[in-house]
């Protein structure tokens, strides 16, 4: 439930009903390649027809666009995504060896992941049993007679990973962040987004008509006669529609305040008084409540309250029964996994389906990725990279701390508080300090939707359990292997998973200057998150509490609406533009953490000169670093998705965008003229 500040969205995330799909097309799939190592800034990746001043994104990666085009099983394809598919081959040897060792004791993790995967390769199984592993909970919504029965069948499915209704977990308390309490969030949608439900715009309509076409035709691989499956269908829509109009969107949800209202748990019922929350509860597995909880939306259960009064229990039953399908469809029978991939056609616009061992992997690390984990990092990671990434995250710090001591525009008191949450920030670099323990999680050899079910339950539990208890600080919210990196607000954490710290990012045989422009923008990129239009909320231990003085968090907010109107030009496809509040986080940390690391950079250089190679400054093959990392090519449907539901830029303007606004840019490539030129650019940090 934390409201994590990331580097980059993964795209399985979009679209969650084909995450987990496990069937591989019989056309011929096209095989891309992962990621080559090459030391150091690599000329071929250029396209020197551009103008560096005019479109640098282009001309840094136009080469290796060129040389990469999108895969069709892909929407999108990228420097992230080749290092991503060179980390799932080294997974899927892990998990192959597992599947293999005879030897591995019962119950060991080597005995779980193996069992688990080869249970998730078993395609054959899977057409064998059709719909049968979802038939026991199929036959108890089949069977729920009242509200009560709608209640308790509603904690079960969001106890196996259903996303019915709205959705709870552990989280801390925004405003004593030493406690985890209950939080209470909107959900229930299938679609990416709400306002998939509400724009009125064609594009938007036919990605609805898509949508009902598709749950048509789930609803009729159930084996219910057409006539019937469209009408359920309908009633799926209108459901959906209804919680996605009572829905906070997500620029409204990026202020920590508006979601944050503390209550004692019996309140609930007076916002959803239809609903039996005490029978919920205890199913679901919720500890005694002694204190608070947190209810993020109250309007969504108001409105929630509303549609319980007036909906039909049939229809409910009808809105149960497509999410319990469309959360486990892709571990199904053939049918079920062409139908998922058929409609993510309509959002992403890949045109062939992943194959199965590609989705068995995420699959498995989904379910057990610590575990995974673990086996990953004794093979990939060693000590030495480790405290090579220390030694640039704290002349990042440094770089940051110099900068908090001279900003003109701060005040003193807001100046010692600002540099006391730096020197709060946590470091988390590779893997935790200790393991998850699955020895509680049961897999059993060819059971794959089993499994998953078991696995879904096993991580509820896990994080319900933690509910009334003291927070634990040592926990990873990424697995090791993930190509990506976070800040926790409520943390007070910066996260580095051993996956990104690799080749475009971290290349220990690299100079300074791309180790600087590739990582050390993510570093810097993830410590101006403390400092970003949410993170700036949370004080040094975490707290939702303010510590700026009225005078400089006016003038913060006015840099920020800066980054806004900025990025509120930027079209993504035709007449769609970014929204300019949603990526306001991310472009702020786009645009200080690459300030940082340049000044970091320089830093680490001391009185050194760089050495110019392949006719190319320090400085600019610092710039050239940061823009290979964002090499990439996406397909408008998946553009259109991401610029609906994602708060980072687009790639393009995460390079042109955030260098546009940096003077030393210009510098280093002579730009005096041209969009390039950091005229009239924005200054947050």
């Amino acid at each position: 439930m934390r409201a994590w500040t990331i580097l980059l969205a993964g795209f399985l995330l979009a679209a969650p009903w084909f995450a987990t799909s496990a069937q591989e097309p019989k056309t011929k799939q096209s095989k891309p390649q992962a990621a080559p190592v090459v030391h150091g800034i690599n000329p071929a990746n250029l396209d020197t027809s551009v103008k560096p001043c005019e479109d640098f994104f282009k001309y840094a990666t136009g080469g290796w666009v060129a040389k990469h085009p999108i895969p069709p099983e892909y929407p999108r394809w990228g420097s992230f995504d080749a290092l991503a598919l060179r980390n799932q081959e080294e997974l899927r040897g892990i998990l192959e060896a597992a599947e293999k060792d005879t030897k591995a004791p019962a119950g060991s993790i080597e005995r779980k992941l193996g069992e688990f995967y080869a249970a998730a390769m078993d395609e054959k199984k899977a057409d064998e049993l059709g719909i049968k592993p979802l038939q026991p909970e199929l036959q108890a919504i089949a069977d729920v007679k009242d509200m009560k029965g709608l209640a308790k069948e509603a904690a079960i499915l969001q106890h196996h990973g259903v996303n019915v209704f709205f959705g709870v977990g552990s989280e801390q308390d925004a405003k004593d962040a030493t406690e985890v309490i209950a939080g209470f969030h909107q959900g229930g949608l299938s679609l990416p987004d709400r306002d998939y439900y509400l724009k009125d715009d064609p594009k938007t309509k036919a990605v609805r008509d898509a949508y009902v076409n598709h749950v048509t035709k789930v609803f009729e691989l159930l084996g219910d006669p057409a006539d019937k499956a469209a009408a359920e269908a309908q009633t799926v829509l209108k459901l959906e529609t209804a919680l996605a109009k009572v829905s906070m969107s997500r620029v409204e949800r990026r202020d920590p305040k508006a979601t944050y209202h503390p209550m004692a748990f019996a309140e609930i019922a007076t916002l959803t008084p239809d609903f039996d929350w005490t029978l919920y509860a205890r199913e679901i597995g919720l500890p005694e409540i002694k204190g608070h909880i947190n209810v993020g939306e109250p309007g969504f259960f108001k409105g929630l309250a509303a549609e319980l009064k007036t909906v039909p229990l049939d229809d409910w039953k009808t809105y149960l029964r497509w999410h319990l399908v469309s959360r486990y469809s892709g571990a199904l029978s053939s049918e079920f996994v062409k139908e998922n991939f058929a409609f993510s056609k309509t959002l992403t616009g890949a045109q062939q389906d992943l194959p199965r061992w590609k989705k068995a992997v995420s699959a498995t690390n989904g379910a057990m990725g610590m575990a995974l984990g673990e086996l990953y990092v004794k093979q990939y990671f060693s000590p030495e990279a480790k405290a090579q990434v220390l030694d640039i995250l704290h002349h990042i710090k440094a770089a940051l701390r110099e900068d908090l001591e001279t900003l003109p525009w701060m005040s003193e008191a807001t100046r010692k508080a600002a540099i006391f949450k730096l020197d709060k920030i946590v470091e988390k670099i590779g893997y935790p300090d200790k393991w998850r323990n699955y020895s509680k999680l049961e897999i059993k050899p060819g059971d794959y939707v089993g499994n998953l079910w078991r696995a879904s339950s096993f991580e509820d539990a896990r994080d319900l359990a933690k509910i009334g208890k003291p927070l634990d600080r040592t926990e990873w919210g990424m697995t090791p292997p993930t190509v990506n990196a976070y800040y926790d607000p409520g943390m007070n954490e910066i996260v580095f998973p051993a996956g990104i710290l690799q080749p475009p990012f971290f290349d220990p045989k690299a100079d300074l200057a791309e180790n600087y422009g590739g990582i050390g923008a993510v570093i810097g990129h993830e410590i101006t998150h403390g400092f970003d239009d949410q993170g700036s909320q949370y004080d040094a231990y975490g707290n939702l509490k303010n510590w700026w003085t009225p005078e400089d968090l006016k003038a913060f907010k006015e840099r920020g609406q800066c980054i806004v109107d900025q990025a509120s030009q930027y079209v993504v496809d035709n007449d769609l533009h970014l929204q300019g509040k949603l990526v306001e986080g991310e472009a702020i940390a786009d645009l200080g953490g690459l300030t940082l690391a340049y000044r970091a950079y320089h830093m680490a250089l001391g009185d050194k000169p760089a050495p110019v190679v392949d006719g190319f400054t320090g400085d600019q093959r610092f710039f050239l670093a940061f823009a290979t990392v964002w090499a990439s090519s996406t397909r408008p449907q998946f553009a259109r998705l991401l610029a609906t539901v994602d708060p980072h830029p687009a790639a393009r303007y995460r390079v042109n965008g955030t260098l546009s606004d940096m003077p030393a840019f210009a510098k280093a490539f002579g730009c005096t003229a041209g969009p390039m030129a950091a005229a009239k650019g924005c200054q947050v940090w």
